[in-house]
């Protein structure tokens, strides 16, 4: 399990290790054209199918995105039908070629009031990607932070009753290891698309030393060349988890 990085100093690079990503902008990006938002989803699944591409070939070793969040349930019925055929429609067109590509596919999230069609593609994706190792892209479906903080803490409450007397036993390490994606070193760059500069309830424990990234351009025009400007960006930062900066110098001069 990776070591928080309010607790330790993680190892950083040129590129991010972990990328996490707000896809933002679809349905702005339809009207704009005056098409309906549900062709700006579309859309979207393109890019999506560019970043994964590249951040492939850039050594990206995870990527995270925000598909669906719980609070998406709120919109327009035909809409929140749409973005479920899509998943649906994704899942059956894309897994083979991100299997080809050494992709490991994971959902995150709460699954259980998808239909049981959905739940069994995501099922079989997952298991028929599970052997690869060169990018693990992590799609959050139904996901909310609070939801995962939530989560993890019931189980392990009930993996662990004892502690209900002894609070003082539960530190970052117990709880964080039954979060959602204990599994992934927290997200080393955070980009939104869209225009919108808030996290939205996303990986909000995992998000505490991330750099934030937002761009106005929306989600359907992002791709491989969007990425390198955040990267660049991203390669301007200080990333010093509490440092000065003559102890960050000293640090990259060992």
């Amino acid at each position: 399990m990776t070591i928080s990085s309010t607790q330790a100093i993680p190892q950083t690079s040129a590129i991010p290790e972990h990328v996490a990503i707000i896809m933002d902008g679809n349905g702005r990006w339809a009207t704009r054209r005056h098409l309906p938002r549900t062709a700006g989803h579309a859309k979207g699944v393109q890019a999506v199918r560019r970043v994964v591409e590249a951040c492939g070939r850039r050594g990206v070793r995870y990527l995270t995105l925000f598909a669906f969040s719980s609070e998406n349930w709120r919109r327009p019925a035909e809409e929140v039908s749409l973005l479920m055929r899509l998943f649906v429609q994704a899942l059956e067109r894309e897994v083979g070629k991100l299997d080809g590509q050494g992709v490991r596919l994971r959902v995150i999230g709460d699954l259980s009031p998808f239909e049981p069609r959905l739940r069994d593609l995501i099922e079989q994706a997952q298991a028929r990607t599970a052997h690869n190792d060169r990018l693990h892209l992590s799609v959050c479906a139904n996901y909310g932070g609070r939801w995962d903080i939530l989560q993890a803490t019931r189980r392990m409450l009930a993996d662990n009753p004892g502690l209900v007397q002894t609070p003082e036993r539960i530190d970052e390490a117990t709880l964080s290891r039954y979060l959602s994606m204990a599994w992934a070193p927290e997200p080393d760059l955070f980009i939104r698309t869209g225009g919108e500069q808030r996290i939205s309830n996303y990986l909000i424990w995992q998000l505490a030393y991330t750099e934030l990234f937002f761009t106005d351009r929306y989600w359907p025009d992002f791709g491989a060349q969007e990425l390198e400007e955040a990267f660049e960006w991203y390669r301007t930062r200080e990333r010093r988890f509490g440092r000065t900066s003559a102890q960050v110098d000293a640090a990259d001069k060992r």
